[in-house]
């Protein structure tokens, strides 16, 4: 039992973590879950680097989600494998890529240096942008953009220095995957800014911003083939319905995907002015033309998650470990699909990120 003066400072920690992806707080929420299944099977390791999105943040400091992104896409790769996968997430709420870069990837590469590593996936940026786009709201007079442009900036060189140690230090990994980022607050946005632009008038920030979100995402995808990783186009996944809505002949989503070999003005012409129309708030993702999930949590920026099952922290140490068979028995996958695929933001993550399984370890 915590005394009365440690449940005060654990309550306080938990505000300041609340306001983290908004602010410069930073805590750890590292976690270790082995899926086990009954066969005496050899036990491989997926390492994932990020914030608070692959942490599985839920609005509690000492747990997290057990279903976040990684640890789903562990669970598809136990069934491919027939292996108990360990998911390793090394994460950092509230965290920036430069942050995410230093003491995740820098300071923790012994992890993917594991024999057993055979996948490593990562995400960053997320606060960086969150971060600008409350600095931006917050402006009087003339709209400053600097922010967002460093934003920009920041979040392009630290990926590609990720990449770079990965590819260094992950020499046994055979698959490596990037996550690009999804617009949360979509519609929250779509608001006149209180700064004004040279003309003296207000701006729409979430014009202002898509085009910021969207150019981040192509550079990520891109800086993906330049180095041999994969790109897990979350944005598609999240911000596109899974039917035709605007009767073009593509399921929006696959529609709004990053196309290899596209330039980057193609691409943010493409997403924020052909297809604009069809980009949808994750708290209504629909996956047909009568039916949505809400992506999103009460906070509208951490994706939801199938299970209330959670792996505890430590006080100290922000650490958890577990382990147990997969949620889902391996009859219930259907062509690399759990039940629950598309009805969650983590599983639709997981999902995407498991695309790139390889069929043997």
């Amino acid at each position: 039992m915590f005394s009365r003066s440690t449940r005060s400072r654990a309550l306080a920690l938990t505000a300041l973590l609340v306001s983290a992806s908004a602010t410069a707080t930073t805590i750890n929420q590292n976690t270790s879950w082995t899926i086990s299944r009954t066969e005496s099977n050899p036990t491989w390791r997926v390492v994932a680097y990020g914030d608070s999105l692959y942490a599985g943040y839920n609005g509690n400091l000492f747990s997290v989600a057990k279903r976040a992104g990684p640890l789903v896409d562990g669970e598809y790769l136990a069934h491919e494998w027939k292996a108990n996968i360990e998911v390793v997430r090394r994460a950092r709420s509230g965290a920036r890529a430069d942050d995410i870069y230093e003491n995740k990837i820098l300071a923790e590469k012994s992890y993917m240096q594991a024999n057993t590593t055979r996948v490593v996936t990562f995400e960053m940026c997320g606060n960086d942008y969150l971060q600008a786009r409350s600095a931006f709201s917050a402006q009087k007079g003339t709209c400053d953009y600097t922010g967002l442009d460093a934003a920009l900036a920041n979040c392009t060189r630290y990926t590609e220095k990720a990449m770079q140690a990965i590819n260094q230090y992950a020499t046994q990994a055979r698959l490596k995957v990037v996550a690009n980022l999804y617009y949360p607050g979509f519609d929250a946005d779509n608001v006149p800014t209180t700064c004004t632009d040279a003309q003296q008038k207000p701006v729409n920030k979430r014009e202002k911003f898509l085009p910021y979100v969207v150019t981040s995402n192509w550079r990520t995808c891109h800086l993906a083939e330049q180095y041999g990783f994969q790109c897990a186009d979350v944005f598609a996944e999240f911000m596109g319905a899974d039917y035709d809505g605007n009767g073009d002949g593509q399921i929006d989503r696959d529609a709004l995907l990053y196309i290899p070999g596209e330039s980057e003005s193609a691409y943010v012409s493409r997403v924020t002015g052909t297809l604009g129309a069809t980009l949808r708030d994750a708290n209504t993702h629909f996956v047909d033309a009568n039916t949505s999930y809400d992506y999103l949590q009460s906070d509208n920026v951490h994706p939801t998650h199938f299970s209330s099952a959670t792996i505890s922290l430590g006080f100290f140490s922000g650490t958890g470990t577990g382990s147990g068979p997969s949620d889902f028995p391996d009859a219930q996958i259907s062509e690399g699909k759990n039940p629950q695929w598309n009805g969650w933001g983590h599983e639709r993550m997981g999902w995407r990120l498991s695309t790139f399984n390889l069929t043997a370890p």
